[in-house]
C-alpha cells in the first residue's frame, strides 16, 4: 500500500492507494497512526510505502476539490467492505455536490428503510473521506451528526460546497 501526505492550504491529510486505486483518505490534521491503524485492520500484513509520485493523481483530484474546481472524482477506488457497506458507499457517491441527505434517505435508497442505524455504522466505516462524500449526510432534522474527520471538518466541507 502506497501513501502520501496531502497538504493543501490549511488541509493536511494522509492518503493511501493500492495498485487498484484509492483506499484511504484520512481525517484533517490527524497523525500517520490513523492510517497505520486502519491499514492493520483492513489490509493486514501489508507494508506501507511512501510514494508521493504514485499518489499524485489522487492528491491532484483532492486538491482540485478543496479549491472548489472539482465536483466529482474520476479516480479508481479499492474498497474493502461488506456488501451492505459497499451499497451504502455507492449511495453516498450518488448524493449531488452541494446537497445533503439524511441517514433515512440513504436507508431508503438502498431499500433497507429499517436499517438506519446500520447505515450510520457503514457511513462511519467509509475509508475514503471526501471522495465518497459521507460529509453530505446529516440528521433528519437537518443537524450535523458524527463524522470520522470530526464535525469541524464536516462543516468546512459542506461550506466549501455551498461556496463553490
Amino acid at each position: 500500500m502506497y501513501w502520501s501526505l496531502l497538504v493543501h492550504g490549511k488541509w493536511s491529510m494522509y492518503v493511501a492507494a493500492t495498485s487498484q486505486g484509492l483506499c484511504f483518505v484520512g481525517s484533517q490534521n490527524k497523525p500517520f497512526e490513523e492510517l497505520a491503524a486502519w491499514a492493520d485492520v483492513k489490509f493486514p500484513g501489508s507494508k506501507l510505502v511512501r510514494d508521493d509520485e504514485k499518489l499524485q493523481p489522487y492528491a491532484a483530484q483532492l486538491s482540485e476539490y478543496l479549491e472548489g474546481s472539482r465536483k466529482a472524482f474520476t479516480i479508481p477506488f479499492d474498497f474493502r467492505g461488506t456488501s451492505f457497506q459497499l451499497a451504502v458507499w455507492k449511495s453516498l457517491s450518488e448524493i449531488p455536490y452541494g446537497q445533503t441527505q439524511s441517514y433515512s434517505d440513504i436507508a431508503n435508497h438502498i431499500q433497507k428503510p429499517a436499517a438506519v442505524r446500520a447505515v450510520g455504522a457503514a457511513i462511519g466505516a467509509n475509508p475514503v473521506l471526501i471522495t465518497v462524500p459521507c460529509h453530505r449526510v446529516i440528521g433528519k432534522n437537518g443537524s450535523l451528526t458524527g463524522y470520522r474527520g470530526g464535525l469541524e471538518m464536516k462543516t468546512q466541507l459542506l461550506q466549501l460546497e455551498r461556496d463553490a
